[in-house]
């Protein structure tokens, strides 16, 4: 049975230690105010540390810092039209806007007896992007309650305006005062004796929680993985939308060399590395470049593919690519039936002979079997090499940032992700690179990368260990983290290595069967394609 641990049960008010009710939980607790509190909101503030054994050679700490910050307030994010101002007046309605459409938009919601306020919204530079100026957002209202703030966006939405409601303590201002609150994983492989392993459930096409997949495991703790497809209009939901390696087997393309997460089961030697790929659907002498592994033909989430795909063949992050013109195979682990639709399938039997060929294509795989799916113009290259009978082999292989095939052996996985936040032992953070700055929609890097948000990040320190993080969020008791800010926590844990994984809705720890992250979705806890799974040990 899960447990949920949320509210007042996962709270450790400032300057007080409070127990909560998880098995085997020790008082090892300290306010942390030296050169090693989190930097996060003015120097000083009151940081409280809880730390147990899960197992050995697995900890977990609890971080809060700072205390709820009276100067916080409720407000509506309106959203602002493209405007006769803009240098895009057929723009649709988004946050941020420039200087003339923003002040031209303020100036109607004055009209209409509202009072906005234009402020303006600059990002710090990090390693691949330049920051500044992202534009200018429209605010109205300043509230002490959640439900005063959801009473105005009302009288918004009947006087025809579009708005959010948000909290400005998410607004990634130095100056707030918090709460932080931090949950931190950490395995010393020195006297680690479980295993460490990626998990994406029964089938790769299927989501389900982090605490279902902790459960069915018999995980002692699991956090939430890499980034999937979860809009059925974008491929499967639950198909990972980067690399994904299960137990040594190359499930899921890699994303145009994003970042990855390697680890072995015995907690040894995890690192962070870009990797590429290479596949193949061989005959006879023929060989035939695949474009895809494990997903629906014609969508590539998040893109990273190929030279042909529209509209980039590099990473951009929540966005589906397309392609009309695709190869692409699939494993017994994909789910119990292929997709459907126009195109040729040349299904494969355990032994790689080709038993049948389906047009149009999708159905069940044989036991053990494959199969490769053709569109547009690569059927007719299909329908000349796959022959009823005859041997069709697939073959896929990971490449190194130098171009070497990979070969993962059992027991190694690896997750996707992105972007880095920390190479070297100094903060790294890559968001230009890794897909996540759009320069035509400045307001998707201000929600997603600016502002605070629910945050699972991974990496190692100088002594070999692997920590885990989540930062809970968008709550008025837990700001959540910037991507950079992310970066600087992770360097403060003492990391040398840091990638982001999933994060926002996403954003999942299991301990013990308990659940400590508090849901920032409204329908609680959100299905994942894949975990990160402690597994105890096993004599």
């Amino acid at each position: 049975m899960i447990k949920r641990l949320c509210g007042a049960g996962l709270a450790l008010a400032v300057g007080v230690v409070v127990m909560v009710n998880v098995p085997s939980l020790q008082a090892s607790s300290a306010a942390n105010q030296g050169e090693n509190a989190l930097p996060l909101g003015p120097s000083g503030l009151k940081e409280i540390r809880t730390t147990r054994t899960v197992q050995p050679g697995v900890t977990l700490t609890r971080i809060v810092r700072g205390a709820k910050d009276p100067a916080l307030r409720w407000t509506v994010e309106v959203a602002v039209p493209g405007g006769h101002t803009s240098p895009d007046p057929d723009a649709p309605p988004t946050v941020l806007k420039d200087r003339p459409s923003a002040d031209e938009w303020a100036g109607d919601l004055e009209r209409d007896g509202f009072r906005p306020r234009v402020e303006q919204v600059t990002t710090p530079e990090v390693a691949d992007y330049a920051g500044g100026t992202l534009g200018w957002r429209v605010r109205v209202g300043s509230f002490g309650s959640q439900s005063a703030a959801k009473s105005e966006r009302a009288r918004l939405k009947a006087a025809g305006y579009t708005g959010t409601v948000v909290y400005t303590g998410w607004d990634s201002d130095v100056t707030a005062e918090g709460p932080w609150r931090l949950d931190v994983l950490t395995i010393d492989p020195r006297r680690f004796r479980g295993s460490l392993r990626a998990s994406y459930g029964a089938d790769l096409e299927n989501i389900e929680t982090t605490s279902e997949l902790a459960e069915e495991a018999g995980a002692v703790a699991a956090v939430n993985a890499g980034y999937f497809v979860f809009d059925p209009d974008a491929g499967a939901p639950g198909d990972p939308a980067g690399t994904g390696v299960y137990d040594g087997r190359l499930l899921s393309e890699p994303v145009g060399g994003r970042p990855s997460l390697v680890v072995h089961a015995d907690g040894r030697g995890t690192e962070i590395t870009r990797y590429t790929w290479e596949g193949h659907a061989v005959g006879g002498d023929t060989s035939l470049r695949l474009t895809g592994l494990n997903r629906v033909p014609g969508l590539i989430r998040n893109c990273g593919g190929f030279a042909d795909d529209t509209p980039t063949s590099l990473p951009l992050h929540d966005v589906t690519c397309t392609n009309d013109d695709e190869l692409v195979a699939f494993t017994p682990h994909y789910g119990q039936r292929t997709p459907e639709g126009e195109g040729l399938e040349a299904v494969l039997d355990a032994e790689d002979r080709v038993v049948e060929l389906r047009s149009p294509r999708g159905g069940p795989l044989p036991e053990d079997g494959s199969s490769v799916q053709a569109t547009g113009r690569r059927v007719a290259e299909l329908t000349d090499l796959a022959v009823i009978g005859e041997s069709l082999r697939l073959e896929t292989a990971l490449l190194d940032p130098r171009g070497r095939r990979v070969e993962p052996v059992p027991g190694t996985d690896v997750l996707n992700g992105g972007p880095e936040l920390v190479r070297g032992g100094r903060i790294h953070v890559t968001p230009a690179t890794d897909g996540m700055v759009r320069r035509d929609d400045p307001s998707f890097y201000y929600g997603w990368a600016h502002k605070r948000n629910p945050r699972t990040f991974a990496g190692t320190d100088a002594d070999g260990r692997t920590v885990l993080v989540t930062a809970h969020g968008r709550t008025a008791d837990a700001l959540g983290l910037s991507v950079l800010e992310s970066a600087e926590v992770a360097r403060t844990l003492g990391l040398r290595e840091a990638l982001s994984l999933d994060g926002g809705g996403s954003t999942t720890m299991v301990v013990d069967g308990a659940v400590l992250t508090t849901p920032s979705d409204s329908t609680d806890e959100r299905s994942v394609g894949d975990v990160l799974l402690i597994m105890p040990r096993r004599d």
